[in-house]
C-alpha cells in the first residue's frame, strides 16, 4: 500500500477485514483524510475537510450510507482497544481513564463508551474509536516564523484547525538554531521513541514528555536553560502561572489554545489571565478544519519592536 506514514500506523490497529478494505482504497483518496472513525453497530467512515465518506464491504467509498456499507461489530471495536493496549489493559489505565491514546507518528486516538463505577473509573464498554491523522506540513509556518520570531505567541484555532501542526513546524524552525524545550505532555508532537523524536522538531530541541504541562515548564526552566519553550493546549491556571514565571525568567513562549477569534480566547479564564498580564505579543488565528494549518490572521497584542 502506498500511503502516508500516519495512515500506515492506523492500519496496524485495525481488524483485518477493515484493514484490507481500507488498503483497497486508491492512495489519492486517502491523501487528505483527517480522521478514520469506527462505531460499534455502525459504519466505518473517513472524515475529510469538506465531506464524510463511508467504507463499503468491498473497499469502496460513498458519501451516502447504503446496504453495502461496512458495519463494525463490538468484537472488532474491542480488538482495536486490545491492540492499542498491546493486549495489556492494566498497563493503560491512564489512557482508558482519559479515553485517549497517542500511538506512533503522533496519531491521536479517541475512545468512547461506558465508564466503570469503581474508585478509579475507566472505560470498559467500548462504543467507538476515532483515529486523528497526524501530518507534518513543512513550510506552513514560514510566514508566522518571519513575523513573530523572538516574541511570545499564542496559536489559536478550533478543533482540527492544525494548531499542533503549526506549533511543531515553528518548533522545528526555532530549534534548528536556538535552545528550545518542547513540553510534549502526551508525546503527540515529537513522538519520542527510545528518547529519539520521530518527528523533526529541530536538532537543538529538548523534549519533556509525560509530565503535567506546568511541572514540565518549571523543570525546563530549572535544568535546561531554554531560550524558547513550546507547549500545546494551555488549559489550566497552573499552566498560566508557570508560563508567567518562565517569561519572568526571560524565556520566550509559543503555545496553543482553543479559540476561533479574540473574543473566544478572552472567554477562556486561563488565557484571559495571560492576556491581561500583557506578556504575549501576538495571536495567530488559523482558518479552521477546512484548511488545517492555514493562517487566517496574525494579531498584534501589544506594541512590539
Amino acid at each position: 500500500m502506498h500511503g502516508s506514514t500516519s495512515i500506515e500506523t492506523v492500519m496496524n490497529y485495525l481488524p483485518e477485514k477493515i484493514r484490507e478494505n481500507i488498503k483497497a482504497i486508491p492512495y489519492e483518496k486517502l491523501e487528505n483524510v483527517m480522521e478514520i472513525r469506527l462505531r460499534a453497530g455502525g459504519p466505518v467512515y473517513l472524515v475529510y475537510a469538506d465531506k464524510i465518506c463511508y467504507l463499503s464491504q468491498s473497499g469502496e467509498l460513498s458519501e451516502m450510507m447504503t446496504e453495502n456499507t461496512f458495519n463494525v461489530s463490538g468484537v472488532q471495536i474491542r480488538e482495536v482497544i486490545d491492540r492499542l493496549c498491546h493486549y495489556s489493559m492494566h498497563s493503560c489505565v491512564k489512557q482508558l481513564r482519559e479515553g485517549f491514546f497517542v500511538v506512533e507518528n503522533g496519531v491521536r486516538v479517541g475512545v468512547s463508551g461506558t465508564y466503570s463505577t469503581n474508585e478509579t473509573p475507566i472505560l470498559t464498554d467500548f462504543a467507538s474509536v476515532n483515529f486523528r491523522i497526524s501530518r507534518c506540513i513543512k513550510g506552513c509556518a514560514d510566514d508566522v516564523f518571519s513575523k513573530t520570531y523572538g516574541k511570545n505567541v499564542i496559536i489559536c484555532g478550533g478543533v482540527s484547525s492544525g494548531k499542533t501542526t503549526v506549533l511543531r513546524e515553528l518548533c522545528r524552525l526555532t530549534g534548528s538554531f536556538r535552545k528550545v524545550t518542547l513540553i510534549d505532555e502526551r508525546n503527540e508532537i515529537s513522538c519520542l521513541a527510545g528518547g529519539v523524536p520521530q518527528n523533526d522538531i529541530g536538532c537543538l530541541t529538548d523534549v519533556i514528555s509525560g509530565s503535567a504541562r506546568s511541572a514540565g515548564i518549571m523543570a525546563a526552566i530549572r535544568t535546561l536553560s531554554p531560550d524558547v519553550i513550546f507547549c500545546d493546549e494551555i488549559a489550566s491556571q497552573n499552566d498560566a502561572e508557570a508560563i508567567l514565571d518562565g517569561i519572568g525568567c526571560g524565556v520566550k513562549f509559543v503555545v496553543t489554545a482553543h479559540g476561533v477569534n479574540y473574543s473566544d480566547l478572552c472567554r477562556r479564564k486561563e488565557i484571559n489571565y495571560l492576556l491581561e498580564k500583557g506578556k504575549f505579543d501576538a495571536a495567530v488565528f488559523l482558518t479552521g478544519s477546512s484548511s488545517p494549518g492555514e493562517v487566517r490572521e496574525i494579531r498584534r497584542l501589544k506594541n512590539v519592536d
